[in-house]
């Protein structure tokens, strides 16, 4: 219940290349979770800048393994996963697999990210050997 709710994409990070040109490309992203039909299951709607472009999309769902914490992002055909590093009334913390390539993303209730929160996720940062030039932050 607690990443139920409005959230702002504060930064992301991926080593796969494709993931790092969509990455340069976003300027500002929100997304929403409400219940899904089934108990495990999420609503999303995301509205993103992609460059000059605003983009909104209100068919993906969330599959939810409370098990291992992993959340799968079903659109389309397509599915990510993601498993759930730290979530809390304000920060909700995702390290992303495309395989074995990692990826890490910081969301937050606002823009406004504590010291503190912004600080852990370079952590997570640098224990997955990310650099600078991996890292994107929405402008």
């Amino acid at each position: 219940p607690q990443i139920l709710g409005e959230w702002t994409y504060v930064a992301g990070a991926s080593k796969y290349p494709p993931h790092l040109k969509e990455l340069k490309e976003i300027k500002y992203a929100t997304f929403s979770f409400s219940p899904g039909r089934h108990e495990n299951e999420l609503n999303t709607t995301e509205i993103m800048r992609v460059n000059e472009t605003c983009v909104r999309t209100n068919s993906s769902k969330i599959l939810i393994f409370q098990h291992n914490s992993t959340l799968m992002h079903v659109y389309e055909q397509v599915h990510s996963t993601a498993h759930l590093i730290q979530t809390d009334k304000d920060l909700l913390l995702l390290q992303h697999r495309n395989g074995n390539v990692p990826g890490l993303s910081l969301s937050a209730r606002t823009l406004n990210v504590s010291k503190e929160h912004l600080e852990e996720f370079k952590a997570h940062l640098h224990c997955l050997g990310f650099t600078e030039d991996e890292v994107f932050f929405v402008s």
